[in-house]
């Protein structure tokens, strides 16, 4: 499982012209995942995505998480992350969850994500458009490995 989380202050994601999933202050998440994960690594991503430390404080220091501020994620698939670009020039996404299982483990991502904060999202395996006003900006990846996130 792979995510990268950026900081915005604004983001929305549309697919077909409509826009399926917008949010003020808070975290985009792109979401990609591997055929070696399950749903047993979605909590820990959850729990470590909700308490990073990432917005600032009255002082302007990166100490306060998306709990502490009470604000928001939105959520898009993104298989592309899983990318190995090792050799030639066209990725290969060998490592990518087959769609069937990628799906279920998507939506059990947002199902538990949205237990903790206001969650939107996009929709799984559509093309989409993501319009993000980037605060910072401030981009993390993390990765789970093995069940622990590196």
């Amino acid at each position: 499982m792979r995510c990268v989380i950026q900081r915005v202050d604004s983001a929305h994601v549309e697919a077909d012209g409509q826009i399926t999933g917008k949010i003020g202050p808070g975290l985009l998440i792109y979401l990609a995942l591997s055929e070696e994960d399950s749903f047993e690594g979605i909590s820990q991503m959850i729990f470590k995505i909700l308490q990073l430390r990432i917005f600032p404080d009255d002082n302007g220091k990166m100490n306060l998480s998306l709990m502490d501020k009470g604000y928001s994620c939105l959520l898009v698939s993104q298989f592309t992350l899983y990318a190995d670009c090792r050799k030639g020039n066209r990725p290969y996404y060998g490592n990518v969850a087959k769609p069937e299982k990628a799906k279920v483990l998507y939506e059990a991502f947002e199902k538990e994500l949205s237990k903790h904060c206001f969650c939107a999202a996009g929709f799984f395996g559509a093309f989409m458009k993501v319009h993000a006003v980037n605060s910072g900006p401030v981009t993390i990846l993390l990765e789970m490995d093995r069940n622990r996130i590196v």
